[in-house]
């Protein structure tokens, strides 16, 4: 969210912003703000102005009765009255005008870095830059599915009986493989400093609407029926909770965290081939990094957390790109973002394992994280990214490291998590 004082005294830039992300309709809702500032801004000043008026006057009225002027005090008490109504219907319309403006700037668009591409959708994202070398193999490589059917690894169907569409069993080597993914993901953030976390699974609704914009909360937010809680969508909604209403003090940043969890989405929308099986999935688990900063390191931590990721896969053997997300492709709430890609041997091209974006101070101006600092308080800025989500880093995994004959190498750095394992053989 936007700092009102910035959109009253820029209201240009932000209208330019919204241009750049080609919200257009959202343009007439700068001038509805900056009208309805106004007006609140006027009904304090009133409001003041008659509190500080009865306070005067009032002294005025015991003075008279001493005097016997019953006649001019009954009149100061009539306009007391009449001075009071006033300031009770101005203090109901300054509540509807607040909350009409919190609701609209809301809905106004984050102003986005200067260094993000201007441009639609994502099909305008910028590859930045490729670490290691995609390989095509000789032979055929199966469906990810496929894949861990010859493991006993997979079972859609019983899933969809269980629960739907959107659903799965991972079984055997293929869920031992799942859970080894996720610990070493684990441990290699500790190892980079970053604290471990297991937070809540349920947010409340302030927390949601701090973190993520009206439509993504639609789309994405699984509510528990009859209770103010929400299934996450990812652990950064309840990581970046953690610090609502808070005041942070300055030496205490950055606080960096990485946290396990599963992770709820409702993925509306037909999909296609590639992104059937266990890529779209109504339900997953996640390792995730968050960090609540200082606003002049958070471009910093943006280059450190994208890399994190990289860095992770590229240890595990698998190829992966970094995506710059355009304009017209950033969430509202975004400043800046970076999608890391891993190669698909199968598709011949790179497909999103994970996320890192810059929130700037949206977050924080939502939830109120402040930070205590020599000069006063301030709003820190937050950002998150995917460490890794399995099972969709599965596919890639299981692709970059599928032998002729079946079998599945296991790479050095997670062996340990895999009983030793150098390789997995499948069943059929």
């Amino acid at each position: 969210m936007i700092d009102i004082k910035f959109l009253r005294e820029n209201p240009e830039i932000v209208k330019q912003n919204i241009r750049n992300k080609f919200q257009d309709s959202k343009l007439e809702l700068v001038d509805q703000v900056i009208a309805l500032d106004k007006e609140n801004r006027e009904i304090k000043q009133e409001v003041e102005a008659l509190r500080a008026q009865k306070n005067k006057i009032s002294k005025q009225i015991g003075a008279l009765m001493a005097q016997g002027k019953k006649e001019e005090a009954q009149q100061i008490k009539e306009k007391i009255a009449a001075d009071a109504a006033r300031t009770e219907e101005l203090s109901a319309r300054e509540k509807v005008v607040e909350e009409e403006i919190k609701r609209i700037m809301m809905t106004i668009p984050n102003i986005i870095d200067p260094s993000v591409p201007i441009g639609k959708d994502d099909s305008e994202n910028v590859e930045v830059e490729r670490y290691g070398e995609p390989v095509v193999p000789e032979f055929e490589v199966p469906y990810h599915t496929d894949i861990m059917e010859r493991f006993d690894g997979i079972d859609l169907d019983s899933a969809r009986r269980v629960a739907g569409n959107g659903f799965y069993y991972l079984m055997g080597d293929i869920a031992r493989l799942h859970s080894a993914v996720i610990s070493y993901a684990r441990d290699f953030m500790i190892d980079r400093g970053f604290t471990y976390c297991v937070p809540p699974f349920m947010i409340r609704s302030d927390v949601v609407t701090g973190v993520m914009s009206f439509a993504e909360m639609d789309a994405m937010m699984y509510k528990i029926e009859g209770e103010d809680l929400y299934l996450i969508g990812t652990s950064e909604h309840s990581m970046i909770g953690k610090f609502i209403d808070t005041i942070i003090p300055e030496e205490k940043l950055p606080q960096t965290l990485t946290s396990y969890s599963p992770c709820f989405r409702k993925e509306k929308g037909a999909h296609g081939l590639e992104e059937r099986g266990v890529y779209r999935i109504h339900q997953f688990e996640k390792q995730e990094m968050i960090v609540v900063c200082k606003p002049e390191e958070s471009k910093m931590w943006f280059d450190k957390l994208w890399q994190n990721t990289v860095d992770l896969f590229r240890s595990l053997d698998i190829p992966v790109r970094t995506l710059e997300c355009c304009s017209g492709d950033l969430a509202d709430l975004k400043v800046k973002s970076v999608d890391v890609e891993a190669w698909s041997p199968r598709q011949k091209k790179y497909f999103e394992v994970g996320s890192c974006s810059n929130l700037g101070d949206a977050q924080a101006r939502r939830l109120k994280i402040r930070v205590n600092g020599e000069n006063g308080k301030y709003f820190a800025h937050t950002l998150n990214n995917t460490v890794v989500a399995p099972p969709r880093m599965l596919i890639a995994f299981l692709e970059n490291n599928l032998n002729e004959d079946g079998s599945v190498n296991i790479p050095k750095a997670l062996q340990p998590y895999m009983g030793g394992k150098e390789k997995l053989i499948p069943k059929k």
